[in-house]
């Protein structure tokens, strides 16, 4: 605590610091488990050019998952990578008549489709008569254990090896197109911790689910590169999560995985039994009332994660060591009550430091990160919302 607040003494909060040294720890420890798979970095948990571009440096990284076209475009105007997945289907115009005016970028980037609708959508942008898009053929990888049963993302329609095939033969057949990859994102393995805090059964049901699901995909992805590959060379098949590496890089379809949150290590990723990051990014709320000895009262704070609302999308104090939120207020807009032992300590002025529940959402809520070594501070360095950009 003394070193934290030392070495950010100057600067007056709310700020947001990352620690290079968990970074870099975090970013071997997916290496480790990806055991010679590459890794594609997902860009929607780091939000920050400067830290991409010190994880595709090293390693066991290679190429960008986005989340927007018009921050994939971005991306390799700035020359942040030129090998670029948009991992989400696209019906921004305005991007993608500036990918099909931009021979480089659209040789850079590939698009995520899952039916010939979206085909039909830049077209529609574009016009007929267009440079040739790179695509990937997205498939769902949710459990269907049972008819009506859907455990997993809501994402694409594609679910078996025929309907695959079906998919891919209609975007084969379009002129200006080209099919180079395919996704199966694995949202109930990578995507749920398999220890819940406080509810073992609830953890032991998740890793039944789990495994169970990780087996029937392995099947059933193999037979969908099959059926692909027999009609589109494929560069790329793409799979996993921070979550599942281990059990995604063991797959004998898969080329690539992906992943992000890992690189940060937010409150979410601590409900995971196989893996345990190292917390690199933090924030810092200044005490601003003390209503009572028992309560010290952090100016702002109420950055809650995406996802079903509920306690484990709320931040989580994390030092001084002992506090936590108050179940009447928890993280406000504009006051974040804290409660505990260290409570007690804590004067006006002082600092209390947060985690995130989730990776990349805080960039939003902050203009720059503090880079901070081991020898203390390196730079400020702008996220995405301090570059000026917003990609939803």
């Amino acid at each position: 605590m003394r070193t934290l607040d030392a070495v950010t003494a100057e600067l007056d909060p709310p700020f947001a610091v990352v620690g290079l040294d968990a970074l870099d720890h975090n970013a071997d420890d997916l290496v480790r488990r990806a055991a010679g798979v590459p890794i594609r970095i997902a860009t929607k948990s780091v939000r920050c050019r400067e830290l991409l571009r010190r994880v595709l440096d090293r390693p066991g990284f290679a190429g960008l998952m986005c989340y927007s076209l018009a921050e994939a475009l971005w991306l390799h105007r700035c020359g942040t990578s030129d090998d670029l997945l948009v991992a989400y289907p696209t019906a921004d115009r305005a991007a993608l008549r500036a990918l099909a005016a931009d021979p480089a970028a659209a040789a850079a980037i590939t698009l995520v489709v899952d039916s010939a609708e979206h085909l039909d959508v830049i077209d529609a942008a574009l016009g007929a008569q267009h440079p040739e898009i790179r695509l990937c053929l997205e498939v769902d990888a949710s459990w269907r254990p049972l008819p009506g049963v859907h455990v997993g993302t809501r994402r694409s329609p594609v679910h078996t090896a025929a309907q695959a095939r079906r998919a891919a033969e209609e975007l084969v057949r379009r002129r200006g197109f080209r099919l180079v990859g395919l996704m199966a994102y694995e949202g109930q393995i990578a995507g749920l911790g398999d220890a819940p805090t406080g509810a073992p059964v609830r953890g032991a049901v998740l890793r039944w689910i789990q495994r169970r699901s990780a087996a029937e995909l392995a099947d059933r992805r193999a037979e969908v590169v099959r059926a692909v590959g027999a009609l589109a060379p494929l560069e790329f098949v793409n799979g996993g999560g921070t979550g599942s590496l281990e059990r995604t890089r063991a797959d004998g379809a898969i080329t690539e995985v992906a992943a992000g949150s890992g690189l940060i290590g937010p409150t979410l990723f601590d409900r995971y039994r196989a893996f345990h990051p190292e917390p690199a990014l933090l924030y810092a709320l200044p005490v601003v009332h003390r209503p009572t000895r028992r309560v010290a009262t952090a100016f702002s704070g109420g950055y809650i994660a995406s996802g079903p609302a509920g306690a484990d999308k709320v931040p989580a104090p994390h030092l001084p060591a002992g506090l936590r939120l108050l179940g009447t207020e928890g993280a406000g807009e504009v006051q974040t009550p804290v409660t505990g032992p260290a409570a007690r300590r804590l004067r006006l002025g002082d600092r209390v430091w947060f985690r995130p529940a989730k990776a990349g959402e805080l960039a939003e809520r902050f203009t720059h990160y503090h880079l901070i070594g081991a020898d203390g501070p390196v730079a400020a360095t702008p996220t995405y919302r301090g570059e000026g950009r917003c990609f939803g």
